[in-house]
């Protein structure tokens, strides 16, 4: 959960609002590990996000951000989809709102295997089928697609930020994809 441009929409917090949330609620969020399928609908690769991270260094992750006030899990997801993607990613929108994991991040290390040392924060993790083409947008630098066994790999989730290569192999396990 990386620093973003905030969204121009009236709904969201000025700088010094939000590190004032921060400090005291736990915020919500969801992620979404953009996919590829087969005709069986089988994932045969896994798009993971390169972008500077908050401490200046690049790193992986995934697509993530905050869900506004009175908005839905669907439009929150689609919403950074289309912002991390680009609008020509054409994400297939799980018809459950169910998550295939619920994270939650803590800043100090070692209290859950996710970690932001900004704040306390819980995200709903969904794996979303994409079938247009994606071209980052924001601070993301660029989306690499790998075989589910090279998102897997050790040498990937040490390149992950704040535990998200947990995350991402819990998602390929919940499809099915992690041998």
């Amino acid at each position: 959960m990386s620093v973003r441009t905030p969204d121009p929409n009236s709904g969201w917090l000025s700088d010094s609002e939000l590190a004032d949330v921060r400090r005291r609620l736990p915020l919500l969020y969801v992620e979404a590990v953009p996919v590829r399928v087969d005709g069986l609908g089988q994932v045969v690769e896994v798009g993971v996000l390169l972008r500077v991270g908050s401490s200046g260094t690049i790193t992986r992750t995934l697509v993530s951000g905050r869900v506004m006030y009175g908005e839905t899990l669907r439009d929150a997801l689609f919403r950074h989809l289309e912002k991390d993607l680009g609008p020509m990613a054409f994400p297939q929108l799980p018809a459950s709102p169910i998550p295939f994991q619920v994270a939650e991040y803590f800043p100090l290390p070692g209290v859950s295997p996710y970690y932001d040392e900004r704040q306390h924060a819980v995200s709903l993790a969904y794996v979303v089928p994409v079938t247009g083409t994606c071209e980052p947008r924001q601070d993301a630098l660029e989306l690499t697609w790998m075989t589910p066994q090279e998102a897997a790999a050790d040498s990937i989730a040490e390149e992950m930020e704040g535990g998200r290569g947990g995350l991402l192999r819990s998602a390929l396990a919940s499809v099915g994809r992690l041998h």
